[in-house]
């Protein structure tokens, strides 16, 4: 689900705790999480509501106005759905990225980005693409991937699984080696 913003600011502080979307099925769950630009937002509850049943109080809590909200759901087709959220917290993610791994966590993570490269149709890619990020940080994903001959798309969603072991991080446009990261490709180069 994406927010506006200003809106992750005002979950982040507590003057945003709902949010209303049509969808044709539900996007969300209670109790899921979303990592966003300013940290986690839960999803505290998700419900199914009429149109009709907003209120004012709803609008103001969601920070917009009643006659705003209506409009912007009258946009889409489907049911319309009430979504508490609340700020989690920190994307556990950026800690992890500054972590150096010991002996037994290196070892671990060689394990994992071995059992990636098995895993993967296309053949060993985690040290490569370790190395194409170190080599061009800040350059895009696609010229990136169009330089290996891969799609953007599978190349990106290839480096989110180092990001998600807190080797890679976003930048505004690219990414680079996080701390972390760099001492793997190390361990991965020995």
């Amino acid at each position: 689900m994406l927010f506006p913003n200003a809106d992750l600011e005002r979950i982040r502080t507590g003057d945003v705790d709902l949010a209303f979307r049509r969808w044709t099925r539900p996007m969300h769950v209670t109790g899921g999480r979303q990592r966003t630009r300013i940290g986690v937002v839960e999803f505290v509850s998700v419900s199914a509501v009429s149109p009709e049943a907003l209120t004012e109080e709803d609008a103001l809590r969601a920070g917009t106005t009643l006659s705003a909200l209506i409009a912007f759901l009258s946009r889409k087709d489907g049911e319309v759905y009430r979504i508490e959220v609340r700020y989690a917290g920190d994307d556990e993610r950026v800690a992890l990225r500054a972590k150096r791994p010991g002996k037994k966590e290196t070892a671990a993570l060689l394990a994992k980005l071995a059992d990636m490269d098995r895993r993967s149709r296309a053949g060993p890619w985690t040290q490569r693409h370790l190395e194409l990020i170190e080599a061009r940080p800040a350059e895009l994903a696609e010229t990136i991937a169009a330089s290996i001959g891969r799609e953007k798309k599978p190349f990106k969603a290839d480096i989110r699984r180092l990001k998600e072991l807190g080797l890679t991080e976003s930048l505004p446009v690219g990414y680079r080696l996080s701390p972390r990261g760099r001492a793997v490709l190390r361990a991965l180069r020995a």
